[in-house]
């Protein structure tokens, strides 16, 4: 028997199929409901799919994340970020020679164009590494011509793997600019992760050794933030490249929308908590601060996932072997971190909403232990999760099914109303300010 939906409106009544996921809950196909003269309204896109995809699976309710069918606790301790690059683009997990390919072509094309290196002497030394990061990535597309048409298969091939090379590079140029540092070329014998550390922290002056444990914790924060699923950087991308823009100009519109603070900058707003909460003194009345709606719990709780985010036990731990690690397991920043955790995990009022610690919770502290600033937070964040927009981008380029988006609206402006000429008009509501 067909599965379907029948609305009733005053014109009659229609009826809608309904179409079930791999997994998930199952959807209601509106793609009809235009024959009733109406549109259907959803903000945000809540209760809205705007696409099918094969990539990423999240079910918020249970707090599961799979990458391709994989969940992410057994990629995290049992993969790296190249294999994960492999398995989004692809939708397989490679066999051993197809990796050690898929990472020989990835490292061969590390370096960018010469020429590039002088975009950055049009930024002030001060520009955020955000603002460089979209200008320098949309900037692509003026030196990879070769590989600009989204309609032939091998194009797109070239430039995801150009993209996945390069974005390491750009996001450490980024930072050697910002901090007055010569660039440093990439390191072809390194491992991804460690030659983008390479590339950040080494010096002319003396041999720069990455420190396994270090590597593998940023390699894990690659890995977990590398794709999920159609959230607002994402759907950025996918709208762009609806139209048919080329991709690096696609990607660079998903950094910028990544840029902004509801979105890519949860982990430094922990920091921030952290740094004005300033003792563990301070901890019980701000938490009752949090309670009484005065002040606002960053790292806690998530948009998507209504348990207990799966990336956060995995960041946890993370968390704890860089800090051992470093000699830090006393620092005072994460003494006051696992405050508010404990807290948070044994008070009923926090247990009761499900506000538990987000991967972004822990994350900004690993960071800073890395000797990343903050201000290169997001930037490591776009650096991880260009493979997954990259991903969505050719998925959605390859389904011959493609519509350029379009989105309707609900219009609450003035009616019709005619001109009137300047000399008889009464003054405006909106005076110009001087700048």
């Amino acid at each position: 028997m067909e599965n379907k939906v029948t609305l009733t409106y005053s014109g009659g009544t229609i009826d809608l199929p309904v179409t079930a996921g791999t997994l998930g809950p199952d959807v209601v196909d509106i793609r009809q409901f235009s024959k009733t003269g109406m549109f259907t309204f959803d903000p945000g896109f809540l209760a809205t799919a705007a696409c099918e995809s094969k990539i990423t699976f999240i079910d918020g309710d249970q707090g599961q994340l799979y990458y391709r069918g994989y969940p992410i606790e057994q990629l995290a301790e049992h993969s790296d970020y190249m294999e994960t690059c492999y398995l989004l683009i692809n939708g397989e997990l490679p066999s051993e020679a197809q990796k050690k390919e898929f990472t020989r072509i990835v490292m061969r094309h590390t370096m960018v164009h010469d020429q590039m290196t002088r975009f950055f002497q049009g930024f002030r030394r001060d520009a955020h590494p955000m603002a460089m990061m979209v200008g320098v990535t949309g900037a692509l597309s003026a030196f990879y011509q070769d590989s600009l048409d989204i309609t032939n298969p091998r194009h797109r091939e070239v430039t995801m793997y150009r993209l996945i090379s390069k974005i390491p590079t750009i996001a450490a140029m980024c930072y050697r600019y910002s901090k007055g540092l010569p660039f440093n070329y990439p390191k072809n014998d390194l491992s991804y992760t460690a030659n983008f550390m390479h590339m950040m922290f080494a010096t002319p002056c003396e041999e720069y050794k990455p420190n396994p444990v270090l590597v593998k914790a940023l390699d894990r924060i690659f890995m977990l933030h590398a794709d999920h699923e159609q959230n607002a950087s994402t759907s950025t991308v996918r709208l762009a490249g609806s139209s048919g823009a080329n991709p690096f100009a696609c990607i660079a519109a998903g950094i910028a929308c990544l840029w902004g603070p509801s979105h890519g900058g949860a982990n430094e707003a922990v920091l921030k908590m952290l740094d004005e909460i300033g003792s563990i003194d301070n901890v019980p009345a701000f938490m009752e601060g949090v309670k009484n709606k005065t002040h606002k719990l960053m790292g806690f709780g998530h948009r998507v996932y209504k348990n207990m985010d799966p990336r956060a036990n995995i960041m946890r731990e993370t968390c704890y072997e860089v800090l051992k690690e470093l000699g830090l397991e006393n620092d005072p920043k994460l003494k006051l971190a696992m405050a508010l955790e404990k807290i948070a995990l044994e008070d009923p009022y926090f247990i009761e909403r499900k506000l538990y610690p987000n991967v972004d919770f822990y994350s900004g502290i690993v960071l800073t232990a890395l000797n990343i600033p903050v201000s290169m937070f997001t930037v490591v964040f776009a650096l991880a999760r260009t493979v997954g927009w990259i991903s969505h981008w050719n998925e959605m380029i390859s389904d011959p099914g493609m519509k350029i988006g379009r989105p309707r609206q609900l219009y609450t402006g003035s009616p019709r109303r005619d001109y009137v000429p300047v000399e008889q008009r009464a003054g405006s509501a909106t005076d110009p300010k001087d700048i």
